[in-house]
């Protein structure tokens, strides 16, 4: 069975264990770069990221994008929404139907 991983900083994601989700906490993106490896290649079929944290993987995160599992998802941590989660989704939107039809073309 899948499983679904959270990872970032303790504050943005310490409340996503009362879901039963297994929660990552980082302040090393070294040392996130390697467990978001060992989740990848593990039985986690969707892994989230705050978005600060993701800043520093985009090279990880570049090269799963691309694979089936797991799906990585940007979200908000508590310093706020960068917008780098809805730039992840309109990037995987244009990938998959070859345009842009979240935001058009003004986007």
């Amino acid at each position: 069975m899948y499983k679904i991983a959270v990872m970032g900083d303790r504050d943005s994601i310490y409340g996503f264990a009362t879901l039963g989700l297994d929660i990552y906490p980082f302040t090393d993106p070294a040392a996130a770069g390697k467990k978001l490896r060992e989740l990848a290649e593990g039985s986690y079929a969707v892994i989230y990221i705050t978005e600060a944290l993701a800043t520093e993987l985009t090279t990880e995160i570049d090269h799963y994008r691309t694979m089936r599992l797991p799906a990585i998802i940007l979200i908000p941590g508590v310093s706020g929404n960068t917008g780098a989660g809805i730039a992840a989704v309109k990037k995987s939107v244009e990938q998959a139907v070859g345009s842009d039809i979240i935001f058009g073309s003004e986007g």
